[in-house]
């Protein structure tokens, strides 16, 4: 016997708020709205505490941030036509406060649901801010019927979901701030597929999308049905109103609150087109793009610098700031000494040719020479040696600085992952700068990303001798990263197992690594926390970045 079904026309709204613009951030969810309604929605769905924007971190224990986030829902609930929406924010109740999710209709707040599961792992801190919800209400919406639950909620097999399914909802509305890491869509499609198929429910998952401070939430919103099979999905890291016609099982059960009818007598949407996953390469692409222009737009800045050394990070750098802000808003500062090769100079220069960026050429030697004049007393009697070296990009830190300063320009920071981790990098100089564009992408991935840039560019953007050059910092004869460092295609194995999989040296020898090289790269790690402490916010794009995910003691005697 074939079941009996409605037809509910759900728009998800993925769309890209800014912490702390109540007023902004409510009138995007208003405009927003009409346009669901607008496409004949019968619900629509919002991101996680979207009307504040995620995360607020220690704006919550503002009082009046709590007020003006309230009148800002009732403001938006007034505004609500024939539709029902659901729209993340913080309730308080009391002397607590609540994640929640506000279900709206017809200019009215009709309940709230507050967030069962608050997690306090990696990035997220929420058991700092937020009291745990124990409603699971039921929402009829014409002869159906719907749950509503918050992101972590959906992570859980004995959660809400099956709470709610067990009292007659046949769909899953969840809405999510989940921040981007590699493989993480993937993740949460199978963890919505269980869901799902466990308890017999279609599930609507709405996620944020956008850059704020280091992390980035990529959108790719879902539509799954009852038997865990993909209907919909939104696009990665833009803003989109994803709209689908599903045909959810009529309720056998009566709900907790009856909202509204559902209209079957709309026009059928078109088919479905299904979007290719995309490739490792073009995914992290695409996150550095939208978390450094999210970063430069939402904190009022206009251009960026940053230095251009003519090796692979300075260019991927620049490359992934043209395309997120304008070739035309980006300056790259060439800073040769006496040990910059001239094919160094070339590399440089061609490539900000290919991008169409302006470039400043400010050359360092007679700055060295008068820092080393006077220090020539204090420093009399010792050879040089790596203080020489500090003192080269301790000045290409202060040129970008006070261009950054003399202009208003963000300095976007062109260290990497590997370089971090090991403290191949000068506290002060080349660790100088307001953002890291790729402080979380390993060396061997950062080959990887400039030359998916050069393929989606159709063209050698990235000059072809960049990539194969050994890699150097150009701070003496001859210097090359190897003299210090292990191959990257040998470090940055060991650096994930330790830094990323928290494994210690009996582990990471046990997964075929040699034991000397693994306390040596283990020992550079531990020792230069204190610069990391120090360096500037950057993307995050792993699993566990430095500072949101991985915070170690400085003064630390485990090892």
């Amino acid at each position: 016997m074939q079941k009996k079904t409605q037809k509910i026309r759900i728009a998800l709204a993925q769309v890209n708020p800014v912490v702390g613009d109540l007023a902004g951030n409510a009138a995007k969810v208003t405009a927003w709205t009409k346009k669901a309604l607008g496409a004949g929605a019968d619900l629509v769905s919002f991101p996680e505490l979207c009307i504040t924007g995620y995360p607020p971190e220690d704006l919550l224990f503002k009082s009046r941030f709590i007020d003006d986030n309230l009148a800002a829902l009732k403001a938006v609930a007034r505004s609500t036509g024939d539709i029902t929406a659901v729209v993340g924010f913080v309730d308080r109740r009391k002397d607590k406060i609540y994640n929640a999710a506000a279900v709206l209709s017809r200019g009215r707040i009709v309940d709230i649901y507050r967030k069962a599961f608050l997690p306090n792992y990696g990035v997220f801190d929420e058991m700092r801010y937020f009291a745990a919800g124990d409603v699971f209400p039921v929402f009829g919406l014409g002869k159906t019927s719907f749950g509503v639950n918050v992101c972590e909620d959906i992570w859980h097999m004995d959660g809400p979901a099956g709470v709610q399914a067990y009292r007659g909802a046949r769909l899953i509305v969840n809405i999510n701030a989940s921040p981007y890491h590699m493989g993480k869509g993937e993740m949460r499609r199978q963890i919505l597929k269980k869901q799902a198929r466990r308890n017999g429910v279609f599930i609507s998952y709405t996620n944020l999308v956008g850059g704020q401070d280091e992390l980035v939430f990529d959108g790719q919103s879902l539509i799954v049905d009852d038997k865990g099979r993909l209907i919909a999905q939104g696009r990665a890291f833009e803003e989109e109103l994803l709209v689908c016609d599903v045909d959810v099982p009529v309720a056998s059960k009566r709900p907790s609150v009856t909202i509204s009818g559902a209209g079957d007598d709309k026009r059928p949407l078109g088919p479905y087109a299904a979007r290719q996953p995309m490739i490792l390469e073009e995914e992290v692409y695409g996150a550095l793009v939208l978390g450094l222009k999210d970063y430069v737009v939402k904190n009022g800045f206009k251009k960026v610098v940053l230095g251009l050394s003519g090796g692979v990070d300075s260019s991927l750098v620049a490359a992934i700031a043209g395309d997120a802000i304008g070739s035309e808003n980006v300056l790259g500062v060439l800073m040769p000494s006496v040990y910059t090769s001239q094919e160094s100079g070339e590399d440089a220069r061609l490539l900000a040719q290919n991008l169409g960026i302006k470039t400043a050429e400010i050359p360092i030697q007679k700055i060295l020479e008068a820092y080393l004049g006077e220090l020539g007393g204090v420093f009399a009697g010792r050879a040089p040696d790596i203080t020489e070296e500090n003192l080269q990009a301790r000045i290409r830190g202060n040129i970008i600085m006070a261009i950054s300063n003399k202009f208003g320009y963000l300095a976007v920071n062109t260290g990497n992952k590997s370089e971090v981790s090991c403290g191949y990098c000068t506290l002060y100089g080349d660790m100088a700068g307001g953002f890291g564009a790729i402080k979380d992408v390993p060396k061997t991935l950062v080959y990887r990303l400039a030359e998916y840039k050069n393929r989606a560019a159709g063209r050698r953007v990235i000059p072809e001798r960049v990539l194969t050059k050994a890699p150097t910092a150009e701070l003496r004869p001859n210097q090359k990263d190897a003299d210090t460092l292990p191959p990257y295609e040998v470090l940055d194995p060991v650096l994930r197992l330790y830094v990323e999989e928290d494994q210690g040296i009996q582990e990471i020898v046990a997964a075929g690594i040699d034991e000397k090289l693994a306390a040596g790269v283990v020992r550079m790690v531990d020792f230069n926390e204190y610069k990391r402490r120090q360096s500037a916010p950057g993307i995050k794009i792993s699993p566990k970045a430095f500072g949101r995910d991985r915070r170690m003691p400085i003064t630390n005697k485990y090892r």
